[in-house]
């Protein structure tokens, strides 16, 4: 009877393992759609705990809405540069939505960055999560059909002369890759934090401008072979991928989460600034 037991208990752990494998490793969901896989796993909500209360009141943001690509519309906060620029950055949240932390780092970044007007995406459609249990269900919610229409509908906004960077973390890492993607020929530059990365090479084949991704060593679900697969589909498509690998876990950029490391979040921070400064004009 033990032996059934330890056997059984085997097999299930060598199920589960091989699930979150697959979902990590696969090609088919898309690389959004398996990121967003990871919230059926308890493990990775446990990772996110609920974040710390903050109310951030901003003197140049504001909110804007323009119209999607599949015949709605999508609402933002926009911070404008202070004169006429082609630069802009285009940023995508966490799993969390488009919250006041992720407002107030778009402030921090567009006050460092200078001559920029920024543009926070709402890919969850105006849902803010303020628990794991929300965040999950939002994250899975969302269609590649969706936010793909919200980040075109962005482009159109900024228009044909602009100058677009790209910056996102957790579930907006991988969807800054995907907006920069989708930005053609007007992409001048990614940041990615531990986001999933594009899998598909031919896209990837497709990419116009340099990435930097901010990865942590510690993260179980975005690996060290993630990452290192990552870095192997870049140079097979002839992309220019610059790689900063943290002693952190998933998340450590925010500090509302216990994962937040503040050694790695000022390095990474600070070579996300100054990588982005070198792509504007």
């Amino acid at each position: 009877m033990k032996k059934l037991l330890l056997l059984t208990a085997f097999l299930l752990a060598t199920t589960f393992a091989f699930s979150q494998s697959k979902i990590v490793c696969c090609s088919n969901p898309s690389s959004t759609q398996q990121f967003a896989m990871l919230a059926s796993y308890k493990n990775f909500r446990i990772t996110h705990l609920k974040p710390l209360p903050l109310h951030f009141q901003s003197a140049v943001g504001k909110s804007i809405t323009y119209k999607t690509t599949d015949g709605k519309t999508a609402s933002a906060w926009e911070l404008k540069a202070k004169k006429p620029t082609s630069n802009v950055l285009l940023v995508v949240h966490e799993w969390w939505g488009l919250n006041d932390w992720v407002k107030k780092e778009s402030e921090k970044i567009y006050n460092d960055l200078g001559d920029v007007t920024v543009i926070d995406m709402d890919l969850y459609d105006g849902k803010v999560a303020t628990n794991p249990q929300d965040a999950g269900k939002y994250m899975q919610s969302v269609t590649d059909e969706r936010a793909k229409a919200i980040i075109n509908g962005a482009v159109a906004y900024v228009g044909p002369k602009a100058h677009i960077t790209t910056i996102g973390w957790c579930f907006g890492g991988g969807w800054s890759l995907q907006t920069t993607i989708l930005s053609g020929k007007q992409a001048a530059g990614c940041v990615m934090y531990y986001g999933m990365p594009e899998q598909n090479l031919a896209a990837l084949k497709a990419l116009n401008c340099d990435v930097l991704g901010n990865f942590a060593n510690k993260d179980q679900w975005i690996n060290k072979k993630v990452v290192a697969k990552f870095e192997a589909d870049m140079k097979t498509a002839g992309k220019k991928l610059i790689l900063n690998q943290y002693d952190a876990d998933h998340g450590f950029a925010n500090p509302s989460n216990p994962a937040y490391n503040s050694a790695a979040t000022k390095n990474a921070y600070s070579k996300s600034i100054a990588f982005l400064k070198a792509r504007m004009k």
